[in-house]
């Protein structure tokens, strides 16, 4: 597994080495959003922004809430004019000169009105207004006059040949991550056929680290030629504004969207750890044979709910991060959360009964996924087990749902061993002990037989006479089996008793009636040679 990763790890860190640090060469602001999350948002508290020029910020300027978004327009307007006047002319002198107007700084570039420092803006570095002002005017310089050579031909092809060196890095790059993922995804995956719990386990551990792979790839993916593209982007002074807004008004969605991933790929590792420890539970040398069996015949069982809780706990985290990160203070929702909690857990009674049962149902073992239960009129195979509901299948096929809170007495048909009751009649006119020794002999025959020696546990127990039926006299058997064979058992216990009971000649019983008929002695008047007195009508 670490091999599987570790090329992932390196493509990630080759992108952030040789891509990323090419961007801090124009760093990219929130334009037009405050640079901290106020707790309280009044149109009267003061907020920051930066002003840019192709890409770069160049200097904060604060106002109120309300007035921010149209000084930081004017601004940027004037800015762009001045800029679009100084690299058209032929002149490469630039003069910034810092007026004083009702005793504020007032900054002029070329002999236009650029912005007026305030006292806000003075506050941002804790400075005097004209010694802020004399730095802004060496900024201003700087940066137009960088802007206006990196507009010159010679400086263009430089970064023209910078671009397709980055262009063919990403490519080869991508090639390689490309190429390792192949050679990862061709590695035969060894999964244990011993042990079907375990191979079951396998499977999954093997589904849910693919799937993680498969992300990260695509995230490393993402990364390089996101990165290289934005990178590319940035070298020219026309198409560095791209990336500046692309990162301006994307970085929310961007930001909830590496949220969800990790979200996502912590989850699915999760499910691995799950996998690994629900494994080493099923395994574990120190159970009892007993215990040992039943918990790997129902490992998948606490698998299963076990990784929805995951879930459901991993999506919560993660949207409570996704919140805290966007800058939304999560503490009054958690006090909001707490109160709708409580109104909906008064309101919703019984999915918490089915909740708690269920978790009772799941921590005592009353049954698990795959057994054969009776709740009530109902019973059948156990499809599906959470902690709300139980999912049956009955011998018809009909799938029955019972929420856990109304399972208040089960009967557990397969739980850790089965039992075949069977109950044979003999007729009445049989020997009674030859048909006793019979049934013992097919039992033991049966016990020994290698085809279902494993699926009965102990030799049939022949009881006895049980009862004496209107069919006949009826002998009891006890078989006891592996769960679930009780039947399978029984079916062809009853088929070799037959042919046994056949080649005996002892007859099995059927449902008969015995009819007496007994003759009436005819009346003295029919001795006396007298008819009888006709009946009245």
């Amino acid at each position: 597994m670490r091999s599987k990763f570790g090329a992932i790890a390196l493509s990630i860190m080759l992108t952030v080495v040789v891509v990323c640090p090419a961007i801090a060469q124009f760093p990219l602001p929130n334009l037009g959003l405050p640079t901290s999350a106020p707790q309280v948002r009044s149109e009267q508290e003061v907020v920051t922004t930066w002003i840019a020029l192709d890409g770069r910020r160049l200097f904060q300027i604060a106002a109120t809430r309300s007035n921010l978004t149209k000084r930081v327009d004017d601004i940027q307007q004037r800015l762009q004019d001045i800029s679009q006047n100084y690299f058209q002319s032929n002149s490469t002198e630039l003069q910034v000169q810092v007026r004083k107007e009702n005793s504020l700084p007032v900054i002029y570039v070329n002999g236009a009105y650029l912005f007026t420092i305030t006292d806000q803006d003075a506050k941002l570095p804790a400075e005097e207004p004209f010694a802020l002002a004399d730095k802004l005017r060496l900024i201003l310089e700087q940066d137009l006059k960088r802007a206006k050579l990196e507009r010159q031909p010679k400086f263009l092809a430089r970064s023209s040949a910078i671009a397709s060196g980055v262009f063919f890095g990403i490519v080869l790059i991508s090639w390689g991550v490309r190429r390792w993922q192949w050679r990862i995804t061709q590695r035969p995956i060894i999964i244990p056929t011993n042990d079907p719990v375990t191979t079951q386990l396998s499977k999954q551990q093997q589904k849910n680290i693919q799937e993680v792979r498969r992300r990260l790839f695509q995230l490393a993916h993402s990364l390089i030629w996101g990165s290289g593209t934005l990178l590319i982007l940035g070298l020219f002074p026309y198409t560095r504004v791209i990336p500046f807004w692309i990162l301006t008004v994307l970085r929310i969605p961007f930001t909830l969207g590496i949220v969800a991933l990790a979200t996502y790929v912590t989850v699915r590792l999760s499910y691995v750890l799950i996998d690994r420890f629900t494994s080493a539970l099923a395994i574990n040398a120190l159970l009892t044979p007993e215990d040992a069996l039943r918990l790997h015949l129902r490992v998948s069982t606490i698998s299963g709910v076990t990784k929805s809780i995951t879930t459901l706990s991993g999506v919560a985290i993660g949207m409570l991060i996704a919140l805290t990160t966007v800058g939304v203070n999560i503490a009054p929702l958690l006090a909001g959360a707490g109160l709708v909690g409580v109104a909906v857990s008064l309101a919703s009674q019984n999915i918490i009964k089915d909740a708690i049962n269920g978790f009772f149902i799941i921590l005592e073992d009353q049954y698990a996924l795959g057994d054969v239960i009776n709740v009530g009129n109902v019973g059948g195979l156990v499809e599906h087990l959470n902690l709300r509901i139980t999912q049956l299948r009955d011998s018809e096929g009909r799938l029955i749902t019972i929420p856990n809170s109304e399972i208040k007495i089960v009967a557990n048909l397969s739980s850790r061993w089965s039992r075949a009751d069977l109950s044979i009649p003999v007729a009445y006119h049989a020997d009674i002990d030859q048909a006793l020794e019979l049934i013992n002999n097919v039992g033991v025959q049966m016990d020994e037989d290698p085809k279902w020696q494993e699926q009965i546990i102990e030799t049939p127990q022949v009881l006895g006479v049980e009862n004496f039926g209107d069919r006949g006299v009826i002998i009891r058997v006890w078989i006891k089996t592996q769960p679930l064979k009780q039947w399978e058992v029984a079916r062809e216990y009853r088929r070799r008793v037959k042919i046994t009971f056949d080649k005996a000649g002892i007859a099995i019983p059927l449902p008969q009636q015995a009819i007496w008929l007994n003759e009436i002695s005819p009346p003295k008047a029919d001795l006396d040679g007298k008819s009888p007195r006709p009946p009245n009508p």
